[in-house]
């Protein structure tokens, strides 16, 4: 591996990471929201154009796409919200659609716990919920924090392990708190939630993410593979740097080393349409909907814009624009962003093709979280 490669594997850890608006909080005028989209567009240049900025920025409102950049700095071809893109933490909104779904079916229930429904695991986890999982209140260590899981992956970037042996990283499986009394980012959480889904079912949580959500929201162009390969067309993903040329990690990983936690591949356009049935609950009933938008402190994996508080599988997002519910997400290559009003009439995607988190690219970071804010606004608008 080359060292610019291990470097943005070492600073992204290669593995993971959405929007319900309702009347803009901010009594902007017609006038002022009108504006939105032309600032957007300036803050997208303005953070393509930065030293190690993304080689491309894409913000999609469905039909519709601002865009700037390179999909490919090689050939030089205009990205496009068709283009597929790797979701990263954006996948446990699926993740939390396909649990959610099978709570409308009664296959699953938010209090379900892990012993009840799971074999095999730490009996220190037992007790942890569903609800908890969801909600990133377990207190399970995060497997991607390991040691172990990062010597393993540098050492086998292309063939990941079973599913069930990423938690096997995990040194100490003791949960950092008792479940449910606080808030704790976990990738473990996203695994286990996948493992009850295909215990609930007796199939694979690829089988039950497609017919549970993809197929009946349309979304065509979503899959979870567990490879690196990409489909056609593809926007690249690029390791950068303020001094180095961009290096093409597209493929670097394979999308098994994150599985349900973020191995979701999509288009911007197909992320938008997802986001909208999400949000406006198209995906479970309205006792688990209702339960879904409860919030406590809690922020995102980067941070999304404004003030982060986290539900059951998403997070709500207070911006000057107005408070929207999305998720956001990061791995080697990307960095996204989804939203949408809570009756899904309004919503936006935003990728950039490079990692950019308050510890990778720490410089660059408070330009994207402005052009995140302003896509709000440009939603809204």
């Amino acid at each position: 591996m080359s060292l610019s490669r291990r470097r943005v594997l070492r600073q992204g850890a290669a593995v993971a990471a959405l929007v319900v608006v309702g009347q803009s909080a901010a009594a902007a005028s017609a006038t002022e929201m009108s504006s939105v989209e032309g600032e957007l567009l300036e803050a997208m240049r303005r953070l393509r154009g930065s030293p190690g900025g993304p080689p491309a920025v894409v913000v999609a409102f469905g039909k519709r796409a601002q865009v700037v950049g390179v999909a490919d700095v090689l050939r030089r071809r205009p990205p496009r919200a068709t283009d597929h893109t790797r979701v990263a933490s954006v996948a446990k909104a699926f993740s939390g659609a396909t649990a959610l779904a099978l709570v409308a079916g009664r296959r699953l229930s938010l209090e379900d716990t892990i012993g009840a429904r799971v074999t095999g695991l730490p009996a220190a986890w037992s007790a942890v919920t569903l609800s908890q999982l969801l909600g990133h209140t377990s207190g399970i260590p995060d497997f991607s924090k390991s040691g172990r899981f990062q010597k393993a992956l540098f050492a086998s970037l292309q063939n990941p392990p079973p599913h069930r042996t990423l938690l096997s990283y995990i040194d100490d499986p003791r949960p950092h708190f008792t479940p449910g009394s606080r808030y704790e980012y976990s990738n473990s959480d996203n695994i286990i939630i996948a493992l009850m889904c295909e215990a609930a079912t007796g199939n694979r949580y690829e089988d039950v993410l497609r017919r549970r959500v993809l197929d009946p929201l349309g979304l065509s162009e979503t899959s979870l593979p567990n490879g690196s390969a990409m489909p056609a067309p593809f926007l690249h993903g690029y390791g950068v740097s303020a001094t180095e040329p961009p290096e093409d990690v597209s493929t670097l990983v394979a999308a098994g080393w994150s599985w349900a936690s973020g191995g979701i591949v999509s288009t911007p356009a197909d992320t938008v349409r997802f986001i909208r049935g999400y949000v406006r609950g198209d995906t479970t009933n309205s006792a688990a909907h209702r339960a879904q938008f409860q919030f406590r402190p809690g922020s995102s994996e980067p941070p999304g814009p404004g003030v982060n508080s986290a539900g059951l599988a998403v997070f709500r997002y207070d911006t000057r624009y107005g408070t929207v519910f999305g998720h956001t997400g990061n791995t080697a290559g990307y960095t996204q962003f989804a939203a949408a009003t809570g009756d899904g009439r309004r919503a936006v995607a935003v990728t950039a093709s490079a990692q950019i988190t308050p510890t990778v690219n720490e410089r660059l970071f408070p330009q994207l979280q402005d052009v995140f804010e302003l896509a709000v606004g440009a939603a809204l608008a």
